[in-house]
């Protein structure tokens, strides 16, 4: 089994800092792109940004600029640094994960519990 834990959500002025982190553990054999989505109330989830296993990164363009995310493949974990939070960024924000795991030998996707970022004054 494979498991992901997120945690560095929580309460920010607008203009403020928060840190995401996501760890995945169990039984994991290689770990290809690693992402963050968010899902504001009586939103869509969206992607905000993906990071693959070379390195190279995406983002959704309303965080550009703002957001950087980068992993920590020793620990199998991916960062989401966010920056000049707004409240349009409030949401739940879950990360996921693709990973071929050692029991199924397959490539399949795993979301976190997700954690609640809320940007208010």
């Amino acid at each position: 089994q494979v498991q992901l834990v997120e945690s560095g959500g929580g309460l920010v002025q607008p203009g403020g800092s928060l840190r995401l982190s996501c760890a995945a553990s169990g039984s994991i054999f290689s770990i290809n792109a690693m992402g963050w989505y968010r899902q504001a109330p009586g939103k869509q989830r969206e992607l905000v940004a993906v990071i693959i296993s070379g390195g190279s990164t995406n983002y959704a363009d309303s965080v550009k600029g703002r957001f950087t995310i980068s992993r920590d493949n020793a620990k199998n974990t991916v960062y989401l640094q966010m920056n000049s939070l707004k409240p349009e960024d409030t949401a739940v924000y879950y990360c996921n994960t693709d990973i071929i795991d050692t029991t199924t030998w397959a490539l399949r996707g795993y979301w976190g519990q997700g954690t609640q970022v809320t940007i208010s004054s």
